[in-house]
């Protein structure tokens, strides 16, 4: 015979009592008592899951760029990774999160993670704050890293590591809390952004967009010399399947427990990502009549960025509708670049700016009540399934203030760090020819880069013999420069 649920041996969680700012005094009390070990345990996995993303947004930039720039993309992500860490510990998280933030902005009362311990978060009530602390680092981490990505191929990275710190302490930071902080402009407004439309990526792409635009066009942009496919389509498809993983942390991970809601985040997540990777690949061979690796992996990064900002808002079947939305609209967005006449050499833009305003506006279609009470706490109006019709204009209003935020500091930065000396955005044409790999990293994806540079070098310097080398009829052999290895 079944027994009723209240007979079952549950131990019940201490109420908080509120008495300090870090939660208690460890040292003459258990601060564990106030919070479900399932919890903890789901949101570090979340978080390890959001860090694995990381290399996965290196992968599949260098994998989409050319030889001899590859390494250069990665150092980018796992660099940002390092420094977007401290920026956040010293006051990135202070400035978002803080407990007594205003509308725009936090205040520095937890600067160097002070105070920052046992208490409630101010995400939510079931994590304390050092562990939403070290979770939220990791999107402010990504975040910098798929704005970045923009350098590829002709920044130099000192500046774009100077760039990441004050981009993400003057546009992230101030995004993030007002959308996510209960003190913020938007979430008082009642935008609903579960895991990052807005400050992740409609930020992230604006920045992109901008990067492009105040470095200018590659060289030879628009010529023969940069008609070349995505030089390496297998790390494209381990960078999306990275990506993919640890979506599940990004996404399921939001809903901050162990509770229906995460699982429904989790639902959507890989059924919006499955449908926009269909999808694009099906937009492709419309065009092409070829079933395109690239493409696919693309649609799947569509369909993720789109479902972000709704996947603890929208039940199932609306996650077919992300995907497939996303996935056309981010390919078409592709050939935005060229009606602005901007070089965003990896489409970030089209993919995480024009995908997350996609994001944000369809979860104002189709946010629902009954999915976001799965967490057994959260209310909400809903969106226009809910007969909330005016949720659309919030989404908007959310969506195009954060990008054109985003947008016009980014240029304001960009312009001002290309005057300070050593700062200069970007590199030489002459090292922009030898590749990012050679001139700024010294080190190369591949080793027969370097290989083919020492041939160069040495019949450039000795003339040696090399394997595109042909004897004559007399027998001497005709010494022929090697092909361009920047070229590669």
């Amino acid at each position: 015979m079944s027994e009723s649920l209240d007979s079952l041996p549950y131990v019940p969680l201490e109420p908080y009592n509120g008495t300090a700012m870090t939660g208690g005094n460890s040292l003459t009390e258990d601060l564990n008592v106030y919070y479900n070990a399932g919890d903890i345990a789901w949101m570090i996995t979340s978080t390890a899951l959001v860090l694995l993303m990381i290399p996965g947004v290196g992968f599949f930039y260098s994998g989409l760029a050319r030889r001899k720039s590859a390494l250069s993309l990665i150092w980018l992500s796992i660099a940002a990774t390092a420094l977007i860490s401290f920026q956040w510990f010293f006051w990135g998280y202070s400035l978002a999160f803080s407990h007594t933030a205003g509308k725009f902005i936090g205040d520095l009362e937890n600067i160097g993670f002070r105070n920052v311990l046992a208490a409630p978060s101010v995400g939510s009530s079931k994590i304390p704050d050092l562990l939403f602390a070290v979770y939220q680092g990791m999107f402010a981490a990504i975040t910098v890293a798929l704005a970045v990505g923009a350098a590829a191929e002709r920044g130099r990275l000192l500046p774009a590591m100077v760039f990441s710190f004050v981009w993400s302490t003057v546009v992230y930071d101030p995004i993030a809390c007002w959308t996510w902080n209960p003190s913020g402009w938007v979430y008082k407004m009642g935008g609903l952004d579960f895991a990052g439309g807005t400050p992740v990526h409609i930020s992230s792409g604006a920045a992109a967009l901008a990067y492009s635009l105040m470095l200018g066009k590659r060289h030879g942009h628009g010529t023969h010399e940069l008609n070349y496919r995505p030089h390496n389509v297998t790390q494209i498809v381990i960078g999306t399947v990275f990506l993919w993983v640890g979506w599940f942390g990004f996404n399921a991970g939001s809903a901050l427990s162990a509770n229906l809601r995460a699982v429904m985040a989790a639902v959507v997540t890989n059924l919006a990502a499955s449908v926009g990777g269909l999808t694009w690949c099906l937009v492709d061979y419309r065009l092409e009549r070829k079933w395109s690796t690239v493409g696919f992996c693309s649609g799947v990064i569509a369909g993720l960025v789109a479902i972000t900002p709704g996947s603890g808002f929208v039940p199932a079947w609306a996650a077919v509708i992300f995907g497939v939305v996303g996935g056309i609209a981010c390919n078409y967005a592709t050939k935005l670049k060229f009606v602005f006449g901007i070089d965003d050499a990896l489409d970030i833009f089209a993919i995480h700016g024009v995908g997350g305003l996609v994001g944000d506006l369809l979860t104002g279609l189709f946010a629902a009540d009954y999915i976001v009470h799965l967490d057994g706490a959260t209310e909400i109006a809903g969106g226009w399934i809910n007969h909330h019709y005016i949720q659309l204009a919030y989404q908007l209003c959310d969506g195009v203030t954060g990008m054109a935020y985003s947008f016009v500091l980014s240029c304001l930065i960009l312009f001002l760090i290309n005057f300070i000396p050593g700062l200069h955005l970007r590199a030489s044409e002459q090292e922009e020819m030898m590749g990012m790999d050679e001139t700024e990293v010294g080190e190369f994806a591949y080793d027969y880069v370097e290989v083919s540079r020492d041939v160069l070098h040495a019949v450039e310097h000795s003339h040696v013999p090399t394997h595109r080398d042909t004897p004559s009829s007399d027998g001497e052999v005709n010494f022929e420069k090697p092909a361009d290895p920047t070229a590669l």
